[in-house]
């Protein structure tokens, strides 16, 4: 039986149904403001790199189970995961201050709007909105928050439910009608001080996983053994030294790499994969201090474990990545225009814009087809003072 260890906020682990993430709206929350954001397919491809990506039994209802997320710095792909994570953490325990905490702008209305399915073929969608409040605190009428649901029928696709729900069609319930296996968020802060990093204990698997991982970023660890005398410790044997993890925090972090550290948490999401602890992940710029190669052969088994209701959600400035042969609907820039008002913050879809197997995606980013490059223009004024 695999167990879990967890820190903080980034994961909640129920034995339950899985959660589809199919569509996010949000305004005034973090830095996004009329954002949206689609996980449906409109065509099934043949021959997917990344199979399985319909519900079992209802084929027509297509979602993209891999989410590759780029784009440039302060873009929001950091605060598009943390906005999932308080989603997902809304069903512990209904608390709102969760959201209001987050509000950009007190002076203005706050929304937030998220389809997602369950395991009981359901399209469910949440949907809040706070009040502008700028100088008192917030208070349960200020917050509204509904969630209704629809049945989703054997031929139905996500465009369909989702008419069905705006339409006002689907039926309400409470935030604790929602079950689910569970969720996990990383972010790619440095564990130096004070991060936790997560373990199975129970589990043979993770250990072996752990080693594998740890050894390729860093060739001269020799071993990782668990210390039997304590719970939840381990230690990273190198050459000369080792290194102790005692309840997920590391004892002496000089000792190891930025990247290094990093495979633990790399190797937790892949032992988490194989253990079917969690349905939903997202991994945020956790390869940042690792090896190109090394973060295409992780993301390869990553993907090659979303086995059944799975889904990923991976941010990444690699463009290697682009190389890797998924589906053009796996990718998605986010693409910042501080002139726009309105809209600050838009997703680029792929898809939209090659539609041929044969076109090159890394080519199409080369030549900033989807006009998500950097101004550079700043920098080099530089030489010339």
């Amino acid at each position: 039986m695999c167990r879990h260890y967890f820190a903080n906020d980034e994961q909640i682990y129920k034995r339950g149904n899985a959660m589809i993430i199919m569509d996010v709206k949000v305004d005034n929350l973090y830095a996004l403001k009329n954002f949206h954001m689609n996980m449906s397919y409109p065509k099934k491809i043949v021959d997917s790199t990344v199979p399985g990506e319909y519900l079992e039994d209802r084929p027509n209802f297509r979602y993209k189970k891999v989410n590759i997320i780029m784009g440039g710095n302060a873009t929001g792909k950091t605060s598009l995961g943390k906005l999932l994570m308080l989603f997902a953490n809304y069903f512990r325990d209904g608390e709102y201050g969760r959201f209001t905490r987050i509000i950009e702008d007190r002076k203005r209305d706050a929304s937030l709007s998220v389809d997602f399915v369950t395991c009981d073929e359901i399209l469910c969608r949440f949907e809040m909105h706070i009040a502008a409040k700028e100088n008192e605190e917030y208070g349960e009428e200020d917050v509204n928050i509904r969630i209704s649901g629809t049945e989703i029928g054997k031929r139905d696709n996500y465009e369909i439910c989702a008419a069905r729900l705006d339409r006002d069609e689907g039926e309400e319930f409470p935030y604790d009608k929602i079950k689910t296996n569970g969720w996990i968020f990383s972010y790619p802060y440095d564990a130096s001080k004070s991060k936790t990093y997560r373990s199975i204990e129970s589990d043979s698997r993770y250990l072996h996983i752990l080693e594998q991982v740890l050894k390729t970023l860093d060739p001269s660890i020799r071993e990782v053994i668990k210390v039997k005398e304590l719970e939840n410790t381990y230690a990273i044997k190198l050459n000369h030294q080792s290194v102790i993890i005692k309840d997920g925090q590391i004892v002496d972090t000089q000792l190891l790499s930025s990247g290094t550290k990093a495979g633990l948490d790399i190797s937790y999401i892949i032992a988490s994969l194989i253990c079917d602890m969690h349905d939903l992940y997202y991994c945020d710029e956790l390869f940042s201090y690792v090896n190109s190669d090394v973060e295409k052969a992780c993301l390869s088994i990553i993907i090659d474990k979303l086995n059944g209701k799975k889904q990923l959600f991976f941010t990444t400035h690699n463009v290697d990545i682009l190389d890797m042969q998924l589906p053009k609907h796996s990718f998605t820039f986010l693409k910042k225009n501080v002139e726009n008002k309105e809209k600050p913050i838009q997703c680029v879809y792929v898809s939209d814009f090659l539609k041929r197997n044969t076109d090159s995606l890394k080519s199409a980013v080369e030549n900033d087809l989807f006009c998500t490059a950097p101004d550079l223009d700043r920098l080099y004024e530089l030489i010339a003072d």
